[in-house]
């Protein structure tokens, strides 16, 4: 776990600031508010808002998308850091929107991986997953530690809220030991991340009762922050190191820590203030010093209301705590007052642990008053509640692995569909290549030797032996890159035309402009079959076939590809399959298994068809003048070796 002393100067601050003052070109300003912006983002909110209000202002006049964007994220980042997540989310969205028009791969992963931190902010775990998963699915193309590190981060906070402690520790040692280790100069933001793991950590052991190691880990934090200068958390950290004190009976650390969590201007959590007040007051409250505690609790339940009507739980405990000072002054009826008023909000909110802890201090209250059937009453109340308690933990624990066990039957079910798509691939590719494709092409090639035509003997011969090694390698694949998918289709199809129909076939490709086809990925061929379909059944008879191939973008993640050909149609391929018994079993030897293929691939995706058959017609005569197959592919994340 890390530990660290010293830290590097990530920017001269002062220099860019002397450089600011003296700068009045509007284009040289952009550049020097938007570096500053980005570090004070982390360091310095007052300040950083301040540089991104002038900023905003320069950009009307002076458009620049890629600042623009920068000004969205940094912006983003400031009300993620002040709680402010709607409007954090609003820049997110508005930096995903044009990073994905013009940022590059890591640029989008990275706002994707910081997107989910607000989506986690939000209680929105599904959207941090699909968010984190996109990040993934790019990255596997173009690896980058650092951001795979912050994705694994991400994902042992996403278990900590699910409460899978063993693996959310596990994921966050293996976060900060590739963040420390990955061999570049850290920036700040990978500070912030060792912040956050390590306050995750903390919350972890915290929450694991091994409160010597939370005060380890929280002081790892605030030890940070400090060096750092990263000031808009930092009262929220120092209030964590102050109850993970108390927990080891640290009381002086405890208010020491407290006290410092007030002094932070920067932290703009009511909230976070109302828990040091709070904890502060019973601090003084164990020292004695009633009337100060008091105030302390006075305090803390101004902040709570003004944060919300509705926290009975801190309501409550405020209200239990005084109780317990008016009883140590003697003042009895007051103290009453008070764990009644405790009780009523504990019961508000269903709180069966804060129940049972009021019930117990009420009956040792009435006992000192020697009132023992009140006192007998309430001790009753305390282990009903705390029974009710055990049993909401029970359920709670019950919900927990309901969770667990349904990511985990997903991720098998995901896994299982995975390896049926692979054995379905393996049949389609055992079946891929029709044998009269085989012995005409080969048949062709002994005709060019037998001719002594050597030069295109051995032309033919070149290219038929690379489309047997491309089927052969990409048999070892589940999924290849568009390109490949195309070469491949090109090499099968310049054959066909070459030496199957000597020049009586044509063939085109398209590809659209919006489809980068080196870096998406589809199933291994996965349209050859009905390409070879349209040739076997539509084409094979004609003197003037033509075959066109399409691919569009259909959605983020599906590609619409449209085989069309000008052949003879389906009425009369039928009727010469019923004539012709060799070529009876070929469809289903080939488009029926790429179509199961395709409906397990798409199987987590939109319940659809997704291969559609649409006969052509001549728009006069009616006569069948082709076919047109849509097949929807899935985009898939390419293997990388």
């Amino acid at each position: 776990m890390l530990v660290v002393n010293t830290y590097p100067q990530i920017v001269n601050i002062e220099e860019l600031e002397a450089k600011l003052r003296f700068q009045k070109d509007p284009f040289q300003r952009l550049i020097l508010l938007d570096k500053l912006a980005g570090h004070c983002a982390y360091t310095d909110i007052t300040r950083a808002k301040a540089l991104l209000q002038e900023l905003d202002g320069i950009l009307h006049q002076f458009p620049n998308p890629d600042i623009r964007l920068n000004y969205h994220l940094n912006t983003a980042t400031i009300e993620n850091q002040l709680y402010q997540f709607a409007e954090a989310e609003r820049h997110f969205l508005e930096a995903i929107e044009l990073i994905e028009e013009r940022g590059t791969v890591k640029q989008q992963a990275e706002v994707y991986i910081d997107y989910a931190g607000t989506c986690m902010n939000q209680e929105n775990m599904e959207a941090a997953m699909e968010f984190l998963d996109k990040a993934s699915r790019l990255l596997k193309n173009f690896p980058d530690e650092r951001l795979l590190a912050r994705i694994t981060c991400r994902e042992g906070f996403l278990n900590l809220h699910y409460s899978n402690y063993s693996k959310a520790i596990e994921l966050l040692l293996e976060a900060d030991k590739n963040i420390t280790t990955m061999g570049q100069v850290l920036e700040l933001k990978d500070y912030y991340f060792l912040t956050l793991i390590h306050s995750g950590l903390g919350k972890i052991y915290e929450r694991n009762d091994d409160a010597q190691k939370s005060v380890r880990a929280y002081l790892n934090v605030v030890n940070m922050c400090e060096a750092m200068g990263m000031r808009s958390r930092l009262s929220w950290h120092y209030l964590n190191v102050g109850i993970s004190s108390m927990a080891v009976n640290d009381q002086e650390k405890a208010e020491q820590y407290f006290q410092k969590a007030l002094d932070v201007s920067d932290d703009s959590s009511e909230f976070t203030r109302a828990s040091a007040y709070a904890n502060l007051g019973f601090c003084y409250h164990a020292k004695g010093k009633f009337e100060e505690a008091l105030s302390l609790f006075d305090q803390a339940e101004e902040l709570y209301l003004s944060n919300s009507e509705k926290d009975y739980y801190n309501f409550s405990t405020i209200a239990s705590w005084r109780g317990r000072v008016y009883r140590d002054l003697g003042e009895d009826r007051v103290a009453l007052e008070n764990f009644l008023q405790a009780f009523e909000y504990a019961d508000l909110g269903e709180e069966y642990k804060l129940l049972a802890v009021i019930c117990s201090d009420m009956a040792q209250l009435y006992a000192d008053q020697e009132d023992y059937r009140n006192a007998y009453e309430y001790q009753c109340l305390h282990d009903k509640y705390n029974s009710f308690y055990n049993q909401q933990v029970d359920k709670r624990r019950q919900l927990e692995l309901e969770i667990k066990y349904e990511a985990e039957k997903k991720k098998q079910e995901m896994e299982l569909f995975r390896l049926q798509a692979t054995r379905l691939q393996l049949k389609a590719l055992r079946a891929q290549m029709n044998p009269h494709f085989m012995y005409n092409a080969l048949n062709a090639i002994q005709n060019f030797i037998t001719s002594h035509e050597v030069s295109a003997a051995s032309k033919f011969l070149a290219k038929f032996a690379q489309l047997m090694r491309q089927s052969l390698e990409y048999s070892d694949l589940e999924i290849i890159s568009l390109e490949k998918e195309i070469e491949f289709l090109r090499d099968y199809l310049y054959i066909n035309e070459k030496l199957r129909f000597e020049d009586r076939l044509q063939y085109e490709i398209v590809v659209d402009d919006e489809i980068e086809e080196d870096i998406l990925g589809v199933p291994t061929m996965i349209i050859q079959p009905y390409v070879e379909n349209a040739i076997e059944h539509g084409l094979r008879t004609k003197t003037d076939g033509l075959i066109k191939v399409h691919f569009f973008l259909h959605d983020e993640d599906t590609i619409l590809c449209i085989v069309e050909d000008n052949g003879i149609g389906r009425k009369k391929a039928s009727l010469q399959r019923l004539q012709n018994p060799e070529f009876q079993n070929h469809r289903s030897r080939g488009t029926a298994i790429t179509e199961k293929r395709l409906e397990i691939l798409h199987n987590s995706r939109e319940k659809d068809m997704f291969v559609k058959t649409i006969d052509l017609s001549h728009p006069e005569t009616g006569e069948a003048s082709g076919t047109r197959v849509e097949i929807k592919i899935p985009i898939m994340e390419i293997q990388v070796k």
